[in-house]
């Protein structure tokens, strides 16, 4: 492609619009559910752990304002899906008191709400740091071994996100916990992303190379949710009745010895 760089900031700054809100279906589903049962911890800890090398990378290399922009409000969003992973939910579910029925789904891990959020703010505040450091250390003297190694360290740690969360799956055998809508509008971003990076007039390879996983990676989910997820639900439906049929004899037997 040709360089262009109205075309380049338009579709950065599209991108970037995409990574500011793609993880608010997810953040709106947890607290609704109040659950993050099917969603991997280490997803949006890595992802918001990645924003530290993809920023400092991407200042360094003199990108386009918006894609400086992204990793930031990516990280943010990240680290505070994290911090509702951390969050004890003390609401419970009881779908039935009945003997052999009792099945009570009880959210979240071991940290108050208060504690969940110092946490997620107080890595938000080194990160912040961390990068500001690199950047001041490495931006003067342009050390390309430096940056290269944040280059690749921004492609490992967004691999390495989704890994747990292609278990989560597997494990399941259906896309539940995390927001599908989370993933397209994040796989939207980085697709407007590396577009905007072919508009350079020179393309940044590792920068290309962290998108382009982003866009593999969120595919293999959105595909696994399409073929998964109705599968799930026709293998649900049966289950459900066989489990309602079970809940009325109960009913029936405890009636009778009344």
């Amino acid at each position: 492609m040709h360089a262009n760089s109205a075309a380049e900031n338009a579709l950065a700054t599209l991108g970037t619009v995409c990574w500011s809100g793609q993880l608010l279906p997810q953040i709106w589903k947890s607290w609704r559910d109040k659950s993050t049962d099917g969603l991997s911890p280490f997803l949006v800890l890595l992802w918001g752990l990645a924003g530290l090398p993809l920023g400092a990378y991407n200042i360094i290399q003199r990108l386009s304002i918006p894609l400086i922009c992204q990793p930031q409000l990516f990280a943010f969003l990240s680290l505070f899906a994290w911090g509702q992973v951390c969050t004890d939910y003390s609401d419970v579910i009881c779908l039935s008191k009945l003997q052999n029925s009792l099945q009570c789904l009880y959210y979240g891990k071991n940290k108050s709400a208060l504690a969940a959020a110092l946490i997620a703010a107080s890595v938000m505040l080194i990160i912040g740091g961390l990068e500001a450091g690199i950047v001041f250390a490495i931006r003067p003297s342009m050390n390309q071994p430096a940056i290269f190694f944040l280059g690749v360290l921004t492609s490992v740690m967004i691999a390495g996100g989704l890994i747990p969360q292609y278990w989560e799956i597997f494990k399941r055998r259906e896309v539940i916990g995390i927001s599908v809508p989370f993933i397209v509008i994040d796989w939207l971003g980085a697709i407007f992303a590396l577009v905007s990076l072919l508009l350079r007039p020179k393309f940044d390879i590792m920068a290309g190379v962290a998108y382009s996983l982003v866009i593999v990676m969120d595919g293999v989910i959105i595909l696994a949710a399409m073929i998964l997820n109705p599968l799930a639900r026709k293998r649900r439906s049966p289950e459900l009745e066989e489990r309602l049929d079970s809940m009325q004899t109960v009913v029936e037997v405890c009636k009778e010895h009344k």
